[in-house]
């Protein structure tokens, strides 16, 4: 069964190419070496990473990005919190969408910069990700907005994580 520190990993691999090793994308991504080691097994179980080659099954990775996150990994809202801004609150879609008088989706986090409504992130370290990658933070931000979105806010998603994956077939 895929966990969601398997998607980090899963968007942290569309980013390093061919020359990394478990520790090296443990210490990008901020966990541990086993639990990355652990989950580059069920991605490879899956066919979303083939472990032979040493990269991600691009085509099966955005379906299951686009099509089956949400289902697996339906939002988990907390109280009003302070936090990390996810999915239309956080770049790239907070500057493609109108601001909304609620309150925005954030992280939970003691150094975040936004009042909002909590949302549980797919792992833990989802927000310290985004404030020292804030190129996988938008990945992981892209990944919220497709598991809470309306239609419209999906499909936007949908074209924005495209153009941050490797070079791949169109979406779906």
């Amino acid at each position: 069964m895929i966990r969601g520190e398997d998607v980090v990993v899963l968007l942290k691999l569309g980013d390093v190419g061919n020359d990394w090793t478990v520790r090296s994308l443990a210490d990008e991504i901020q966990i541990s070496r086993s639990v990355v080691h652990r989950s580059l097994g069920r991605l490879a179980r899956s066919g979303l990473f083939d472990a032979n080659r040493h990269r991600v099954n691009v085509g099966h990775a955005e379906e299951f990005l686009v099509h089956a996150v949400k289902y697996l990994f339906p939002p988990e809202f907390e109280g009003e919190t302070r936090g990390v801004p996810t999915a239309w609150a956080a770049p790239p879609l907070v500057d493609q969408l109108a601001r909304s008088t609620a309150l925005p989706p954030v992280w939970p986090d003691a150094e975040g910069t936004e009042r909002g409504i909590a949302l549980r992130p797919l792992h833990a370290a989802a927000p310290s990700i985004a404030r020292a990658d804030p190129a996988m933070g938008e990945r992981l931000a892209l990944v919220d907005a497709l598991r809470l979105g309306d239609a419209r806010v999906r499909g936007l998603a949908v074209e924005l994580l495209r153009d941050r994956l490797p070079v791949s077939v169109p979406l779906l």
